[in-house]
């Protein structure tokens, strides 16, 4: 077991500058087994939030300036401990090859934006995909020992399926079809601007290069830059109406969204939810094709 506590979130140009040496070919020590994560768990014991880092995360998702954190941003303020357990420990896919394909988050409380938290990200479920292999980053927020904020991040990794592991499979995902508008829920269509990876990215910290231009989505197989998942994930939510103070956002990634875009969101009404077996489903898709985005949905929680 690999544990590294922090004082404050590593800041995300030491945390580059770690993965660009990653890269280079120097000192390798051979290659890391599939078969197996790390066993390591990283922590910020006391994670102040930036005020100014949040209001600009308000702004260009769209949150309420309301003095609570929204349900999407502990997951951005995770991938800084992410990468840097990607870099730092026996990690035994490479980084730029990642697809990120589903992102689930679970709130319990309200969360004040002054609160002092407790922050712990881990390695967790290694299984096969058609595609590759699939594993999970979980993240744990803690208030004084209570769990108030719980997210799920799931990465693929493409490659040739092994035969050895004996992980649990990965269940084949749904087919996405654009819904009829509902007309007592949110529907809005809106444009995504040519410049929104390269301001998200100033903002959340992930300057991954396929999110930036044209010319280096390129160099990974993108025709155009493409938005962030967890942008698209978190504009939707701050379109729709207000979410219940405890609840889970589940989502699946779909198309990529290619920059400049318009884009449609259509999402069932949040009041309908009452009961713990109820569901608000939500979907992102193409203005021009009904192509899908993603596809999410919201259930309530009790607390924990």
């Amino acid at each position: 077991m690999s544990d590294k506590h922090y004082d404050a979130l590593p800041k995300a140009h030491t945390t580059y500058a770690n993965i660009v040496k990653s890269l280079l070919p120097i000192g390798n020590s051979g290659k890391v087994s599939k078969d197996q994560l790390p066993q390591a768990t990283y922590y910020v014991d006391d994670l102040h939030i930036d005020q100014e880092n949040l209001d600009d995360y308000r702004k260009i998702c769209g949150f309420a300036d309301n003095g609570k954190v929204p349900i999407t941003y502990f997951s951005v303020l995770s991938q800084t401990l992410q990468m840097n357990m990607m870099v730092k420990e026996p990690f035994p896919f490479a980084m730029l090859g990642l697809v990120h394909v589903d992102n689930s988050v679970t709130q319990y409380r309200p969360i004040g934006e002054r609160e002092t938290v407790a922050m712990s990200v881990t390695f967790d479920n290694l299984r096969d995909h058609a595609q590759g292999q699939q594993f999970d980053f979980v993240t744990t927020v803690k208030s004084k020992d209570e769990v108030v904020w719980e997210g799920t991040s799931t990465y693929l990794s493409r490659g040739k399926k092994p035969s050895s592991s004996k992980d649990k499979k990965s269940k084949p995902r749904p087919v996405t079809v654009k819904p009829t508008v509902d007309d007592n829920g949110t529907h809005s269509v809106f444009e995504v601007p040519e410049d929104i990876g390269r301001r998200y990215a100033f903002v959340s910290g992930d300057f991954n290069l396929i999110h930036l231009h044209p010319l280096s989505a390129r160099a990974f197989g993108f025709p155009k830059a493409i938005a962030h998942g967890m942008w698209s994930k978190a504009k939707c939510l701050a379109l729709m109406d207000e979410l219940p103070d405890a609840c889970t956002v589940d989502v699946s990634f779909k198309l990529p969204i290619f920059l400049p875009a318009e884009v449609e969101l259509i999402a069932e009404p949040v009041s309908q939810l009452q009961n713990a077996d109820d569901g608000c489903e939500f979907g992102l898709f193409s203005a021009k094709n009904d192509k899908p985005h993603l596809a999410g949905l919201v259930t309530l929680k009790t607390a924990k």
